[in-house]
């Protein structure tokens, strides 16, 4: 079981094409912030390996992101909702609970998304962006 878990480490992260050179984009434009959930030494060991991680100023790592967790995160760096994107590929982990946060949120959707994280997108009246690929970021921010 280690090893197999040992060789899962040691395998290079696959980057969605357009992501390094949109992060690039957006980071020099905006203040970005990684929102993620799970065990912190695993993302932040995910993060160190992508190499994403230095186009962020912040990094918030969580039990769950759900909307009261989009709501503190929202307080706590003083992040105004009107102007706040949050930007993911699950509607039930990113989408929808950014929206009932107040925020606005670009919903990108992935083949590989987990089926559990799949939901129907809740009414968003205007404040949703629905994009085909990470780098059609650059025509709207």
């Amino acid at each position: 079981m280690m090893s197999f878990a040992e060789r899962i480490l040691e395998c290079p992260m696959e980057i969605i094409d357009g992501v390094s050179e949109t992060l690039v984009y957006l980071a020099e434009r905006h203040e970005l912030t990684l929102f993620t959930k799970g065990h912190p030494e695993e993302q932040k060991m995910k993060i160190d390996r992508s190499g994403l991680g230095v186009y962020f100023g912040h990094t918030a790592i969580v039990k769950e992101k759900d909307a009261e967790a989009y709501g503190n995160l929202a307080r706590q760096r003083a992040l105004d909702p009107q102007r706040t994107w949050m930007v993911g590929n699950s509607p039930k982990s990113d989408v929808n609970p950014a929206l009932a946060a107040g925020l606005n949120a670009v919903y990108i959707p992935h083949p590989r998304t987990w089926s559990l994280e799949r939901e129907e997108i809740q009414r968003a009246n205007g404040r949703l962006l629905v994009l085909e690929n990470f780098s059609g970021l650059r025509r709207h921010f």
